[in-house]
């Protein structure tokens, strides 16, 4: 992949740039909110990587626009030296797939960068299994206990995208563009919707091993469930 990198730090901007070509990816890296918008108008990347503090701007000022002009297609994972629960929410809201927290981990962050582009690459993901539920990506299928379940079209969008995503904290807004898409005339009341219809239809309420569960103020997380003997 063509991966677009924009990192304030060289040090870290050159090492996160040996990972990559290591990994046998080409990468273009700058140090400014500034220089990385430019490129980004001028320049294909398969992948974008963001350190959310810039010496120009944050993440929040390049998200909104990467998405905008750029769509949901392209991966973006941000990299942050905070972890608290309001930068990771504001940076998912803005439109980030992903993030990863500094001091990186080699493996890691290669990790974290496959696991994305899996989710974009058609056919990269065909089949999904956790526990008594199966996804088929490409034949729009789901099955419970080996039993395909009715749903609508954007119950299954809605049901991939949370099973590829287990244990994320998932904003009501950041559902709704992934799902829904940008500059749709709805609002975050109908992701709340569909999340009811999914809990029943799908039993998300730990009784099968996974738990859809809310977060106040927030969003979502889909989490799994220890189920007693």
């Amino acid at each position: 992949m063509h991966i677009g990198i924009v990192e304030d730090d060289p040090d870290q901007l050159a090492l996160l740039s040996l990972w990559l070509e290591g990994a046998q990816h080409s990468v273009r890296g700058f140090g400014t909110a500034a220089d990385y918008l430019e490129a980004l108008k001028k320049e294909h990347f398969d992948f974008l990587l963001i350190d959310w503090m810039l010496p120009d701007g944050t993440g929040v000022d390049l998200l909104p626009w990467v998405r905008d002009n750029l769509g949901w297609d392209v991966p973006v994972l941000v990299v942050t030296a905070r972890e608290d629960e309001e930068t990771v929410v504001l940076a998912l809201q803005s439109g980030a797939d992903d993030y990863v927290v500094k001091p990186l981990k080699h493996l890691e962050l290669l990790a974290r960068l496959a696991a994305l582009a899996r989710r974009v690459r058609s056919g990269g993901m065909p089949v999904l299994r956790l526990g008594a539920f199966e996804i088929d990506i490409t034949r729009q299928r789901l099955t419970l206990d080996d039993e395909p379940v009715p749903m609508t079209q954007k119950e299954f969008d809605l049901s991939a995208y949370l099973f590829q995503n287990p244990g994320k904290l998932l904003s009501r807004d950041h559902l709704l563009n992934k799902i829904w898409g940008i500059n749709v005339d709805v609002d975050t009341r109908t992701v709340d919707t569909h999340v009811s219809r999914l809990r029943k239809k799908l039993s998300l309420d730990g009784s099968k091993g996974w738990k859809l569960a809310p977060v106040y103020g927030v969003g979502y997380r889909f989490e799994r469930v220890e189920i007693s003997a």
